[in-house]
Formats: C-alpha cells, structure tokens, sequence
C-alpha cells in the first residue's frame, strides 16, 4: 500500500507575529519622529524665525524686498527726498502712521503726534534700533530732528485683525489649531526675547487690555508676528533694585497683573508714589488671555488649551515669584506642539504600544 506523502505544516508561533509586528512599529514610530524633527526645524530655524535671520543686516543697515544688499539707514535728507507718503493708516497717543512709498516699495512712516510725548518716541526709536532681530519690526531709517521713523510694511496689520483676516477666503486655510498655536509661540518667543534681550529685561508696558496688546504686534504675510511699538518698554534690574510700573495712573481689571493694581483698596484713594513697583512677571500673567485669542474656537483648539491647562494655571498664580519664565512656557508650548503633531499623525500609536 503506497503511503501518501505527509506534509507537516508549520506557524510560526504567536510570540514571533507579536515580534515582529512592534518591531515595525517602532520603526515605523523612529521614522515618524525623524520626520516631525525636520518639520519642526523647518518652523523653528528655517522659516525666517531662526535664532540667526539671514535676512537681517549688522548694525544700521537692512534689506528690503528681494534685494539682496543691505543698505544703510535712511537719514532726515533720504526720507525727505525719496520716500512719499500715500496715506494715513493709523493714529495713536504717540505717533500717527502713514502708509508710504520708497523705490517702488510699500513702507510705514511714523511721526510723532504730541510733542508732551516726544520722551516716549525717541525711547520707542532707541529700543528699535538696539532690539533688531527676528522678532522686531525692520527699522528703515529715521530723522530725529523731524521725530520721524521708516519701517518695513507689513499688509494684514495689526494682530487686532487676525479673526477677520483668517475668514478671508485665501487665508482660511491657516485657520487651524496648529497654525493659531504657532502664532501663540511666536508670541510668547517675543516675550522671552524682551526678558533677555541685549538691553536686558525689558516689560511690555504698553498691554492693559487685550485689545491694547494686540495693537503693538503685526502679522507678517508669512503668519509669522513681530513686535511693532515699543514705546512703553522698561528696564528691569533686580541686582540694582529696580523695578518698573507701567505708567502713573492705577490701573484696574482682570487682565493685568496683581501687583499692577492698586493695593490698598477703596478707601484710600490712589497715588503713583505709594503704588509699590514690580518686574516682568507681569508678562506672563498676560499670557494665557493672549494665548486663548490666538487659539479662537477651531477644531481642535480645546484639545490644545487642555494640554495647556497646567502652564496656564501657573501663569496666574498671585505671587510673581511662583510663575514661570517666558522660556518655561515657550518650552512647554513647544513640547505640546510636537506631541499633538505626533498624536495627530499616528492616532492609536499609545494604544499599540
């Protein structure tokens, strides 16, 4: 009797499948953050906001438009002979704007409005001179003599806009968590810039209201922010015991800090003299109001204010000295950033592993 060939089949065992499925796995997760590392560093040091801004020129000179020479700051006699204005565009207590033109390019004129205020322009002038970088407006030229300063133009304006100008048809496809979110670091690195600037710590004074906070800042056509005015910018020196106040007068409400407001209460009535001093803390305070404009009502957004909750909480905590730094939550932005990425590329990924 002819035997049938016996064929002995073999799996492979369970344990081998589970294996080699995580192995993949991880590979799979490796090559993801390789790929989130590169797009990051695409945001962080490629995108025109790296440390070092190749677009920038040394001291006194700049670039504008695709250019590729600097040129020096324009004088009183350059403004006056090659820069026409087209327009006004704005008015504030120190210094009404004009939209202007220069060899064919769109920029901002500044001139000072009241001459009682002429300390707080040529502050203004000082502090955008020394602070520029990738995260101040670029300086042009100016003509002390004539209280007069030229800046790079930037056309979606001021950060009071943002809403409007991401319902703009060409716009609506940055109304994302991750974009709102960027700019949310963008401002929070200016912040951290002003605390450690060249000058060293520097307060953003002029920030009373959110309405108020969101007019010193523009955005750039690339959705990038810059800091615009920086009138009202103190110096903090804790080593030589001093601290600012954010103007003479007491200021009230929620949005400003603690120690910003008056201390001893209704019945005595307010004197600049007696109000006690504070430092940069009052910054930060700011920040998680600032923040929750930025972040506005997009899918997703809750998400990200619920990762953020805790450094939020810690913004708000009453003693200034409990607070964190500005690098403390550019940090912890940051790492949010980069986990809801990851989260948002490999959903389940917790659950596999």
């Amino acid at each position: 009797m002819e035997k049938k060939p016996h064929f002995v089949r073999r799996d492979f065992p369970p344990r081998e499948v589970s294996s080699l499925s995580l192995a993949l796995l991880l590979a799979a997760v490796l090559l993801l953050n390789a790929l989130l590392y590169l797009y990051l560093n695409k945001f962080y040091i490629s995108s025109g906001h790296a440390e070092t801004d190749s677009s920038l020129c040394s001291f006194g000179y700049f670039r504008l438009g695709a250019v590729k020479n600097c040129s020096p700051w324009l004088s009183c006699e350059a403004i006056n002979r090659e820069v026409r204005r087209l327009k006004r565009v704005g008015e504030g207590a120190v210094k009404k704007v004009f939209l202007s033109e220069w060899k064919e390019n769109k920029v901002v004129l500044s001139q000072l409005t009241n001459s009682e205020l002429k300390e707080d322009f040529l502050h203004g002038l000082k502090m955008l001179k020394a602070l520029q970088s990738k995260h101040v407006v670029r300086l042009l030229g100016y003509c002390e003599q004539q209280f007069t300063i030229l800046t790079e133009y930037h056309p979606l304006g001021s950060l009071r806009g943002l809403n409007e100008t991401l319902h703009i048809p060409k716009y609506k496809g940055m109304n994302t968590w991750h974009r709102r979110l960027m700019l949310a670091i963008d401002y929070v690195s200016i912040i951290h810039y002003l605390h450690s600037s060249p000058l060293g710590t520097l307060v953003m004074c002029d920030s009373n209201d959110l309405d108020k906070v969101l007019s010193q800042y523009l955005l750039t056509s690339d959705f990038h922010i810059l800091v615009n005015d920086l009138d009202a910018l103190p110096l903090v020196n804790r080593s030589a015991g001093r601290l600012v106040k954010c103007g003479h007068r007491e200021l009230r409400g929620e949005f400003v800090a603690p120690e910003q407001r008056w201390p001893y209460g209704e019945e005595v009535p307010f004197e600049d003299d007696l109000m006690p001093p504070y430092d940069e803390k009052t910054d930060i305070w700011k920040i998680p109001d600032v923040s929750n404009f930025f972040l506005g009502h997009v899918e997703g957004s809750d998400i990200v204010r619920l990762h953020l909750f805790d450094i939020h909480a810690a913004c708000k905590k009453k003693d200034p000295a409990e607070r964190p730094s500005a690098q403390e939550v550019l940090d912890t932005y940051r790492r949010v950033l980069t986990l809801l990425i990851r989260e948002a590329a490999m959903p389940g990924t917790r659950e596999m592993l």
